[in-house]
């Protein structure tokens, strides 16, 4: 295989026309540099130079090489100057992945901040599961308040973002629809229940809950988005529990109240590879997430 050093060696001296010249410019001795070009032509199996006056010129095989050794030279004077780029959060592409009731208060905000810092850097955002995905630089997920990274895999680092504490959501004509004040989270202990959550650590932030308070609710519509459950209980369905960055938009027939006795609570962290922490770029979007 050639040497892509040698090439360009070689490359010095056509330019210069010797190879004292050459050995001058790159700050080589001229046995360095006939040295080099003995190995590059052992390498390639041919001539590269023959003597011409004082100097030297190429053979036809010595033109080639010389020509590759400069596009070769522009690459990587390209691919020097793209890393750097990279390395100082100018270029590059990041994957982000989120779940939905995190986008419109938290992720859409965040973007929005970090494109006026890195607005070369494309993101490659998509909503996931809410468990870490090993493709991406960065995933948002759900976690029990003061849980740790158990369940996460080797090179991820998870840091907390927020507490998103869930709201009592009644029917505009429930009994406890007037009150001011929070709701005891057991006085929803006998009423039916429209379930907002899919089985995970969002539905078991609800069911700790009220395992603390002393029931299990009575989950009489299962639903797994917030606005339709507001819908059920807005129908009447029963009540329900959803956390409050779910309640951006609010149905008009229901009434939000806290919950204390204890009051629910999902905690959202980023869960970033380790690997991607040495990119500005990843750092720069996790500082804007954690600001908003």
């Amino acid at each position: 295989m050639l040497d892509v050093r040698r090439m360009q060696v070689l490359r010095a001296v056509v330019t210069s026309g010797s190879v004292t010249a050459a050995a001058a410019n790159l700050g080589y001795t001229p046995s360095a540099v006939s040295q080099q070009i003995g190995v590059l032509e052992k390498e390639a199996g041919i001539a590269l130079l023959e003597r011409y006056g004082r100097g030297v010129r190429p053979t036809a095989a010595g033109r080639l090489l010389t020509e590759h050794a400069a596009v070769i030279g522009r690459q990587v004077s390209e691919a020097e100057t793209a890393l750097a780029d990279l390395r100082a959060g100018r270029t590059g592409q990041i994957a982000v992945r989120y779940f939905a009731t995190a986008g419109a208060d938290l992720v859409a905000p965040a973007l929005a901040r970090f494109r006026t810092e890195h607005p070369g850097v494309r993101v490659d955002l998509r909503i996931a599961d809410g468990a870490p995905d090993e493709e991406a630089d960065l995933t948002l997920v759900v976690r029990p308040r003061g849980g740790g990274p158990d369940g996460f895999g080797d090179g991820l680092r998870l840091v907390h973002l927020l507490d998103d504490p869930y709201r009592a959501v009644l029917p505009r004509g429930h009994p406890l629809a007037g009150r001011r004040t929070a709701v005891d989270l057991a006085e929803l202990a006998a009423e039916p229940w429209v379930g907002s959550e899919r089985p995970g650590p969002c539905l078991d932030a609800v069911l700790d809950a009220c395992a603390a308070a002393g029931f299990t609710p009575d989950i009489a519509v299962e639903c797994e988005e917030y606005a339709t459950a507001q819908g059920f209980v807005a129908a009447g369905l029963g009540v329900s529990l959803i956390p409050l960055t779910g309640l951006g938009s609010r149905h008009p027939h229901v009434v939000v109240r806290k919950v204390r006795g204890p009051e629910p609570v999902r905690a959202i962290h980023a869960a970033v590879r380790e690997s991607s922490l040495a990119l500005p770029a990843v750092r720069g979007l996790l500082r804007a997430l954690q600001e908003v």
